[in-house]
């Protein structure tokens, strides 16, 4: 059985367009439960490929849920709170709190506190620059986390490594390479390529990184400020942050600048951009497909 939540949409500021969204009563009775409050009103907002997401009305406030079938990604949601929990605690940028995170019956759920959104301050790069450095000198003796999780809808593990090298390349790359192999993508001499990549990839302390921070997991807040959602987080090499920003786009250098006067990148690090590009490339190619083969290829050749 369902219940029809009505959503308004205002068209030009003016015309009422009634729309039925269909979330299971339980689902709502539950997070009614939680919440101790009644929900008023749920809006459907974009939540890609593999979870449907809600803007909730209730009482006193606004919160989003996002809705997955658990059989599908077991433990993806309760990973995902650990990873937003952890960035939070390093007091450095905005985080949408978790407030709640569960399963009924084969539907699992994540609500979290919704980010009132605003034009960016003047000074907004200079901010994120000065966030992220921060950020980024959160260490453990360690490369890895206590728990695997997720990136985008693919399984990320994070065995402790003792070294930046070992931990991206067993942890990170080896993974996604066995699985485009499985669908069909062929790969030569990677043997020779993660040898040749060991050799480039500096042995620094590792970094606590949000892990998949391209320019669609930050939110301006409404303090003008930067906020990050969706995170894929380990403690891992700091340069896996890096390269994926310059991947595609949509961060101002004004934010480099400011992270490299707090905490400087080592030498040649914009020569390992690509070493550390490859493994966004191959999650792209592992869920979207071919469009991403040449450029991967391209990159393990250039390190045979």
């Amino acid at each position: 059985m369902y219940l029809h939540l009505t959503l308004k949409l205002y068209l030009a500021g003016q015309l009422d367009v009634i729309i039925l969204v269909m979330i299971s009563s339980e689902i709502i009775t539950c997070i009614e439960s939680l919440l101790s409050e009644k929900i008023e009103v749920a809006r459907p907002l974009l939540g890609g490929d593999i979870n449907e997401v809600y803007l909730l009305t209730i009482t006193t406030k606004k919160a989003v849920i996002k809705l997955n079938k658990a059989s599908n990604f077991p433990k993806m949601f309760e990973a995902e709170a650990k990873g937003l929990k952890e960035l939070k605690n390093s007091n450095t940028f905005k985080i949408p709190e978790v407030l709640h995170v569960g399963t009924i019956k084969d539907r699992s759920f994540l609500i979290l506190e919704f980010i009132t959104t605003a034009q960016s301050t003047n000074d907004f790069w200079e901010v994120f620059g000065i966030k992220l450095a921060t950020l980024h000198q959160y260490s453990k003796p360690y490369f890895g986390l206590e728990y695997d999780n997720c990136i985008g809808s693919l399984p990320q593990y994070n065995m402790k490594c003792q070294t930046a090298s070992e931990f991206y390349i067993i942890q990170r790359l080896e993974p996604q390479f066995r699985l485009a192999v499985q669908k069909g993508f062929s790969f030569s001499k990677l043997d020779t390529f993660y040898k040749n990549i060991t050799k480039e990839i500096i042995n620094e302390p590792s970094s606590l990184i949000h892990g998949d921070l391209w320019n669609g997991n930050y939110l301006v807040d409404q303090n003008g400020l930067p906020c990050l959602i969706d995170p894929a987080i380990g403690y891992g090499p700091r340069e896996m942050d890096i390269a994926m920003m310059q991947l595609f786009g949509g961060f101002k250098p004004e934010l480099f600048e400011v992270y490299n006067e707090i905490f400087p990148l080592k030498e040649g690090w914009r020569d390992r951009i690509p070493i550390f590009q490859l493994y966004y490339l191959l999650v792209h190619l592992n869920l979207f497909g071919s469009s991403y083969y040449n450029k991967v290829d391209q990159i393990v050749r250039a390190y045979y």
